[in-house]
């Protein structure tokens, strides 16, 4: 049998073939963004605004100061950086406290990117690493949800979002329960126009369910997302729901409430399909959706908080270098016979 040449690299698919660069992709990804955070100002204020405003800087205060290629290169601007500042923004309520927000943006970046050696290296989703910070450090607040304010309060600004740094904060005097708490604690479904519209409380950018589809069908379109994740995941998320909802219709809900509530919707088309953490092989892409929907629906209805997307996704990243390792098809000419 013939040596091969040390110098001939062969590798299996998926080969490249895409013009579109790193920054073009976060372009891409920013205007989908656009028309959610237009709502979450329209739905809750300038609050919405303050709040993610002070995401974006946590990231870039915290990229500026620590990131070796920033140092090296002091008029240069990463925009992935802020793109997971808004990303991590839209998923916070309304009334977050701003300085808690700002070291929620740092967290992502510090945590979430540049410990792992910077862009293109994390293993985890940085927006989710900044929430699950958050979600762990101040979980009164992240838990603190507030009403739809409606064109009448375009300018509202809660007492909330100006507390005092490590001071406790008293949240505002009026406050919601969410969809998914809900139909968890008092087994009481919303409506599906509230929920495709967004004009219930929840996160700043996950109440409207068209418009996060609306920006789900650009990505797709220049194909800067992978559909076989949000069709795994949506779709195990679907059967699974319809399952348990023809077990127990007062407990669960029907299939398209479960797919419409919380931020299912927006995890699926914004963070599950982030291209550095999420498989790359057609088949793994598939089972990455499949085993987030699926721990979506299990932390749901049996865990004791009534949303689990950012856990699921989370797991699921872990999972991604042995997703790969087994989906990657063979390199021709490479095997036990060759």
């Amino acid at each position: 049998m013939k040596r091969s040449d040390p110098r001939l690299v062969v590798r299996p698919a998926p080969f490249l073939r895409s013009a579109m660069t790193t920054q073009q992709a976060m372009l891409d990804v920013l205007y989908a963004l656009v028309p959610v955070i237009g709502a979450s100002l329209w739905f809750f204020g300038l609050g919405a605004a303050l709040v993610l405003a002070a995401t974006v800087m946590g990231a870039l205060v915290t990229d500026r100061l620590f990131s070796p290629a920033s140092q090296k290169v002091p008029l240069r601007m990463d925009i992935s950086t802020p793109v997971t500042g808004l990303l991590l923004g839209v998923t916070l309520p309304p009334a977050f406290p701003l300085w808690m927000a700002f070291v929620g943006g740092a967290a992502a970046i510090g945590l979430g990117k540049l410990v792992w050696g910077g862009l293109g290296q994390n293993l985890f989703n940085p927006a989710l690493v900044g929430r699950a910070f958050l979600m762990a450090a101040f979980p009164i607040a992240m838990t603190t949800w507030t009403p739809y304010q409606g064109p009448d309060g375009l300018f509202t600004i809660y007492s909330s979002n100006l507390a005092v740094p490590l001071m406790s904060s008293t949240p505002d005097g009026v406050t919601a329960a969410t969809p998914l708490a809900l139909i968890k604690f008092q087994h009481d479904a919303p409506p599906l126009i509230p929920l495709l519209l967004g004009n219930i409380p929840g996160s700043l950018g996950e109440t409207s369910g068209l418009l996060i589809l609306a920006g789900g069908v650009y990505l797709l379109v220049r194909r800067v997302i992978d559909w076989r994740i949000i069709v795994g995941l949506l779709g195990s998320v679907a059967i699974l729901s319809g399952l348990l909802y023809f077990l127990d219709s007062t407990r669960y809900p029907d299939p398209l409430t479960a797919l419409l509530s919380g931020g299912l919707l927006f995890g699926a088309v914004f963070m599950a399909t982030d291209p550095v953490t999420s498989p790359t092989t057609p088949k793994g892409a598939l089972f990455f959706g499949i085993g987030i929907g699926l721990l979506v629906v299990l932390i749901r209805g049996f865990g004791g908080y009534p949303e689990g997307v950012m856990y699921a996704i989370l797991l699921m990243n872990a999972t991604t270098p042995l997703i790969e390792r087994i989906t990657q098809p063979r390199a021709f000419g490479r095997g036990a016979n060759s």
